[in-house]
């Protein structure tokens, strides 16, 4: 059963380069979309657990990986795949357009 990995501004760069695409969630506690969004990534996480790492970066608490990133407004997604940045997805969305997002980079 998959759930969301919280990652750090230590941890994220080793977390990237994984041999599946992994997204990473940039959020904050205060983010009313980020709550919202919230729930469908942990069902991402859970119904393509093998096919996909799903993770989560608070940027208050990890401020350089978001900097690093040019993350200007959260809730931002960003897929990497062979720890490189291939898609960014700015704001909520509903289960089914954010799955259209990242179904060609699925294989």
């Amino acid at each position: 059963m998959g759930k969301p990995m919280q990652l750090t501004d230590e941890t994220f760069e080793s977390e990237i380069n994984a041999e599946q695409p992994v997204l990473v969630d940039f959020w904050a506690t205060w983010c009313g979309p980020c709550l919202m969004i919230a729930p469908i990534l942990e069902e991402l996480a859970d119904e393509m657990d093998g096919k996909i790492k799903i993770t989560k970066l608070d940027v208050d608490r990890n401020p350089r990986m978001a900097m690093e990133y040019g993350v200007q407004s959260i809730p931002t997604l960003i897929l990497f795949k062979d720890g490189e940045p291939v898609d960014r997805l700015i704001g909520y969305m509903p289960k089914a357009r954010l799955l259209s997002r990242l179904a060609p980079h699925l294989g």
